[in-house]
Parts: C-alpha cells; structure tokens; sequence
C-alpha cells in the first residue's frame, strides 16, 4: 500500500475538536502526505472547508462517505442528523482497506479492525476525559494504536486489555477555531456555566434542571451560559421550550445546537461551572476555576472513583443549597484549587497544545513501520 492516511469524520461535532488538531499537526509535519478527510454531512464538510484553507499540504483531500447527507442548514455548525453508522463504515471499508493508517476519534468506526481482516492499521484518539468514560469495551482492544492524554488514562486502559498506547497529552487544547472569543451580555457580572448531562440517571436536569436555571436568573447576580450536553435535547425536548422563553434576556446565553457548544468557547469563557457528571467539566479545569456539583440523585459519591471530580468543587445535594454554594463558591476556591490542578493533570496530562503535534509523529511512525 502506498503511504496515505485517513482521517473519519464521521460521528457528532462533538469529536472534531478531539480530530482536527492531529490532522493540521500531520498536514504540517509531512506536507506531501497524501490524506482523506472522510466527512458524514454537509455540516462536517462546510466545518472543515472553512479551516482547511489554511493548512499547508498539497494532497489533503475533503471527500465524502457513503450514505452522506445533505442539510439545509450546515453553515450553522449545528449538531447534524448522521447517516446510520454501520452501513456507511461497511460501504466505506473497501477504500479503508486500501489505506495504511486509519485515525478516528469515536469508537463505532473500530467495528471495522474489530471485525474484518484489515491490514489497515487504526490510530484511535479518546474524545472526552475523566473518571466516568466507559472503557471496557472490545473494541478499544481492535485499535492498532491508541492515543491518551495522560499516563494516568494509559494505566487504566491497559488494565482493560488495550496494547498499544501512547499518552500524548489532551489534543483539544491545541483546537484553534473556537466559535466565541467572548460572550456579550448586557452588564458585567460573573458568568456561570449550566451544563447537565444528558443521561438521566447521571443527569440534575430531569430533578432540578428548570428550577436551577430560573434561581440563578432570578438571584441577579450571573450572567448565564446554559449549554447542555448537545444530546440533552433528544431526551428532554421541553428544553428547546425553556431556551425559547429565555430568548432575548440580556443575562442569559442559551445554546442548545451551535459547534459552540463542543468547541470549548463556554468552558473558556465561564468565571465558574455548575453540573452534576458532564466531562465538560475536566475541560474546564485546564483553568482552576470554582465549581459546583449537583447531587440530584443522592448518590453514595465520597467513595465511588467515578465521582472523583466532585471532589473539585462543592456539592449540593438539595436544590436550596444551589444559590449559597454558588455565592461561596469564589471564596472557597482555594481550598480546591489544588486538587484541581492535580485533577486537570492526572487526566488531561499536558494542556500546552503539544498533544496534536506528538500524535502525528505517532502517525508517522505507524505509517513506517
């Protein structure tokens, strides 16, 4: 096979910030590598046209998968309708097989090396970070190489079997095209980020969500951002009612659709995060700033692993603690910072923007050997 490398596009929006970086750092390290950008929908393609302008390779090429889709609203960046999974990757498999190294960042595209006898080799890079990723499942073990933030994250992949790992750092840092620089609201206040989960029995939403978002308006003393999970929506759609009757308020940014939401523009901009189990958070801290954790479901947390985040910030385990911990939170912040930065660096290794570069000198290994 001949030297090329693909890179799958193909899963939520949510993923290309964890993707593109390494595919820029591989475009700049071997300009005249010859590599497929596979995209899923129009929304991914118009995504990347717009960046790839400024990528100095000869040979990148945009193509489009089987079964793409075509959407009238792509210039958005929302979240798109994708076609189904399966069918695309076995469509998709023959001119896969012809490519000697595979990058994805989603593990439905590892079906492919897990079940058929490719010689291509797939370099898969985590999306998302912290204690609550599942990571035993067969497929992870199918991946030729796996790419890891941290040395922390390599050990506990390795403990489910997984082989080959390279702990790189976190590659999101090194993703240059965030939506939002700064948010404009009406008067300067403190902004606060409300991102519930999206899982039900994970989530604050389905308890307290509403009423966490009406006490903190109506306490006057934030500017909101409420960006959930983008998969929130499909299992609560009274939050597109919600979004609708904050439109328009000088003191609330509600997003429930943009690439903003995945992009890191509101951890980014946020002076302080409330949620309950999201990684968003881990994100967040690339930055010690104050949290605030909601406990809507009484979880037994204090010795559950899992939870090990909480342990960043305050809990509440009852909605009318919300707003005190909140108006705490700045000051308590000290006696968390620490553990914080120990947090954000046991997971996310290092945050410096390196990571995209080191992940294509490991593509470029993979593609000599």
């Amino acid at each position: 096979m001949k030297p090329r490398v693909a890179f799958l596009f193909l899963g939520e929006t949510l993923l290309i910030p964890h993707l593109y970086p390494i595919l820029e750092a591989l475009a700049k390290a071997a300009p005249e590598l010859p590599i497929d950008i596979w995209v899923s929908t129009s929304v991914h393609e118009t995504l990347l046209s717009r960046w790839l302008g400024d990528v100095p390779a000869a040979h990148l090429r945009l193509r489009r998968a089987p079964g793409f889709r075509v959407l009238e609203d792509a210039a958005t960046g929302r979240n798109p309708p994708l076609p189904a999974k399966l069918p695309l990757l076995a469509r998709l498999a023959p001119a896969l097989a012809r490519t000697p190294v595979v990058v994805s960042a989603e593990q439905t595209s590892l079906w492919l090396p897990a079940l058929l006898p490719l010689r291509s080799r797939f370099v898969n890079t985590l999306h998302g970070a912290g204690s609550m990723m599942n990571r035993d499942d067969r497929r992870r073990r199918a991946a030729w190489l796996t790419l890891v933030p941290s040395a922390h994250e390599r050990r506990l992949l390795a403990s489910f079997g997984v082989e080959r790992i390279a702990a790189i750092g976190y590659v999101k840092a090194g993703f240059r095209h965030r939506t939002h620089k700064q948010l404009a609201f009406a008067e300067p206040r403190p902004t606060l980020l409300y991102t519930p989960h999206w899982q039900q029995h994970r989530s604050s939403w389905w308890h307290w969500g509403p009423d966490v978002v009406r006490r903190v308006i109506e306490s006057g003393r934030y500017n909101l951002i409420f960006a959930p999970h983008q998969r929130l929506v499909e299992r609560a759609p009274e939050v597109r009612g919600l979004c609708a009757e904050l439109a328009g308020r000088g003191d609330v940014h509600c997003d429930l659709d943009s690439f903003a939401m995945v992009d890191g523009s509101y951890t980014e901009a946020a002076d302080l995060y409330l949620g309950d189990t999201s990684s968003q958070v881990v994100e967040f801290l690339m930055r010690p700033r104050p949290c605030v954790f909601l406990d809507a479901h009484q979880a037994r947390w204090q010795d559950d692993p899992s939870y090990a985040i909480w342990r960043t910030g305050e809990v509440v385990s009852g909605i009318d603690g919300l707003l005190p911990a909140l108006a705490r939170a700045p000051e308590r912040h000290a006696q968390f910072a620490a553990v914080q930065r120990d947090f954000a660096a046991e997971w996310l290794g290092d945050v410096s923007g390196a990571a995209p570069a080191r992940a294509a000198a490991e593509i470029l290994k993979a593609l000599e050997r």
